[in-house]
């Protein structure tokens, strides 16, 4: 019986319960003549009052008397005794108790009666016991189920009916070709096994947040079409000591029981950090249940066919014994998609949806260096959303277009008011940051200038590159640099006065060039060294500060070279704005006038004078 049919069970007997215990108290209640005693119905027997005794159960009967009264009084005699016994008890003659003077007629007993009777007593525990039944329940319903600590949470699906499969990921097909073997084990093990090869026990899915891991375990669930059990690491910990280590037990215990099946267990980070770093030692509960798992995936009874597949973005503070050959063998890596895997992930997630034929998705993939697939799903959605605002049947490239920009920096804010003094220091500071990349050859190409805010930002000038690249060569580096001062130079040249709107630029380029120094070895000064150690919270997995491994003498060069290369940076910024001061106020004027400049309406009126090479993109 399943818990609907026990519920519907276990209702149906206290409604059954409570209306039987209605029906006797108004069945009770409804007497309104006060009962006889046995001693007044004997009295009036000898008397001669009564016509008829009618005896309805043990202990209750009815009189009628002679008078024509239609109705009886009730009356009560002692239980385990006959009536007649009871009368002549009382004085009554055998000759007053012939049927001349008075009937006696004893009815049947009813069956409902008796069952009603009994029920009479039985219903109180009845009722009570549902109340406490219907009490744990609640309980269990909202996990405090006492004797459901130890069990699993996993969810199993069993893959009939799956709902998404290798077709509906895309931009990560590499790890599809790792993750097809896992399918293709499951469905024909004696391939591998009459060769002697050993599928891997466990499959370790690593890369930054977004980029398809859990979507991916889930259609390996749905290409393999065997059960697929999914818990998160964050399920297995309790405060309740050993209460993790049993749900790993009862997971595994679940899994043998299915096996061949898959079990994915995600964000296992979340139970699976290095062992002895936790304030409690060596013994606290996390460390517990990694142990178990430990044991679980390759002890002495794990002779069974269950993957394990395995999800996190912080593989470096995983316990090395949990990646060690045997237990997670496999290391399956999700990087950011490049350009034709984003391509490939927007052309899955426009699927269903009605684009405008001049939609081109190519464009957009180019335009989206360093989005993941969520951020492209989300991407989309947004320009759907877009297009329904402006009453549209279709989703268009500006909707699309005007998404990315809603994705990165945040919705437009033309509600704010600003005064035409500030509008115009924008105006420059946006032009200054163009006209240097745009003069630039080893910088970006422009993409879009506005001085409409977004987010905390005054103003954007967006610059990308043609294609993606791994590499930064130093002189792309340097040409950053100068593009994300070209808006504090460009105050000063104009207004012969700095504002507060180049804080973020200073800071980028500050951080920028000391890494430039010591993490690149981009300094002929100091060399190819790495200066500072980086350290990190235990649990939180930040960095917190920066050990220095060097002399204050070595401190004072770095420093040095810092500010050598951010005041390079800043003679250069100046030379160019000076030397296109014409193209910075023809620029500035326009951005006054429309607010938003496309890369065509920028390069018609500056055209680059250099051809441009391709790098990072930026925004300043």
């Amino acid at each position: 019986m399943n818990s609907r049919s026990q519920s519907f069970f276990v209702y149906f007997l206290l409604i059954v319960a409570i209306g039987a215990m209605l029906y006797m108290g108004f069945r009770d209640s409804g007497t309104t003549t006060e009962p006889l005693t046995i001693n007044e119905v004997s009295q009036a027997v000898q008397n001669g009052e009564l016509a008829r005794i009618i005896v309805e159960t043990d202990d209750r009967i009815r009189v009628v008397y002679k008078n024509g009264a239609e109705e009886g009084v009730e009356s009560r005699k002692e239980p385990n005794a006959t009536l007649v016994d009871q009368l002549l008890g009382f004085g009554v003659t055998p000759e007053q108790l012939t049927p001349d003077n008075v009937v006696i007629e004893v009815k049947p007993p009813s069956v409902w009666g008796g069952v009603l009777s009994s029920a009479l007593y039985i219903l109180p525990v009845l009722f009570m016991a549902g109340v406490l039944w219907f009490i744990f329940r609640q309980a269990q319903g909202s996990n405090n189920a006492a004797m459901s600590f130890g069990k699993s949470r996993a969810r199993m699906f069993s893959g009939e009916h799956p709902t998404v499969t290798f077709s509906d990921v895309a931009g990560v097909e590499e790890p599809k070709v790792e993750l097809a073997e896992v399918v293709e084990f499951l469905k024909e093990p004696q391939k591998f096994i009459q060769l002697g090869a050993r599928i891997p026990k466990g499959v370790l899915l690593v890369g930054p947040p977004g980029t398809g891991k859990t979507l991916l375990a889930k259609a390996v669930s749905g290409e393999a079409g065997v059960p697929f059990f999914s818990i998160s690491g964050s399920e297995f910990v309790e405060m309740f000591v050993g209460v993790g280590a049993s749900r790993v037990r009862d997971l595994f215990d679940q899994a043998k029981r299915h096996s061949p099946c898959i079990v994915f267990v995600d964000e296992i980070d979340a139970v699976g950090r290095q062992r002895g770093a936790g304030l409690g030692g060596s013994h606290d509960e996390r460390e517990q249940t990694l142990n178990q798992m430990l044991v679980e995936m390759d002890g002495f009874d794990t002779d069974t066919n269950v993957i394990i597949i395995a999800a996190t973005n912080r593989p470096d503070i995983l316990d090395p014994a949990l990646l060690r050959p045997g237990r997670f063998d496999r290391r399956v890596t999700l990087d950011r998609p490049d350009m034709k895997g984003r391509e490939a992930i927007l052309r899955v997630h426009v699927k269903g949806k009605p684009l405008d034929p001049q939609v081109d998705l190519g464009t957009l993939a180019r335009g989206t260096p360093g989005f993941v697939g969520a951020d492209l799903e989300n991407m989309v959605n947004e320009g759907a959303i877009l297009a329904a605002r402006r009453n549209k049947k279709s989703i268009g490239q500006t909707d699309l277009e005007e998404a990315i920009e809603r994705v990165v920096m945040g919705p437009e804010r033309k509600s704010r008011l600003i005064s035409d003094e500030e509008k115009r220091i924008i105006a420059y500071h946006e032009a200054g940051h163009a006209v240097v990349m745009n003069a630039i050859a080893e910088a970006d190409p422009v993409q879009k200038i506005t001085i409409v805010g977004r987010g905390q930002a005054g103003g954007l000038t967006w610059y990308r590159p043609e294609d993606d690249r791994i590499l930064t060569s130093r002189k792309k580096m340097t040409a950053a640099l100068v593009g994300l001062l070209g808006g504090r130079v460009a105050e000063e040249l104009v207004f012969d006065d700095i504002t507060s709107g180049a804080s973020n630029d200073i800071e980028r380029v500050t951080q920028m060039a000391r890494m430039m120094v010591t993490r690149m070895g981009m300094s002929n000064e100091l060399g190819l060294m790495t200066y500072g150690q980086k350290e990190e919270l235990i649990f939180l997995g930040r960095e917190i500060s920066e050990q220095r491994d060097y002399s204050e003498a070595v401190a004072e060069k770095i420093d040095a070279e810092v500010r050598k290369l951010v005041d390079e940076s800043y003679k250069m910024t100046k030379k160019l704005l000076t030397k296109y001061r014409r193209e910075l106020d023809a620029v500035a004027q326009k951005l006054l006038e429309v607010e938003t400049l496309t890369r065509e309406e920028f390069e018609k009126i500056f055209p680059p004078p250099f051809p441009k090479k391709s790098g990072t993109p930026q925004i300043a």
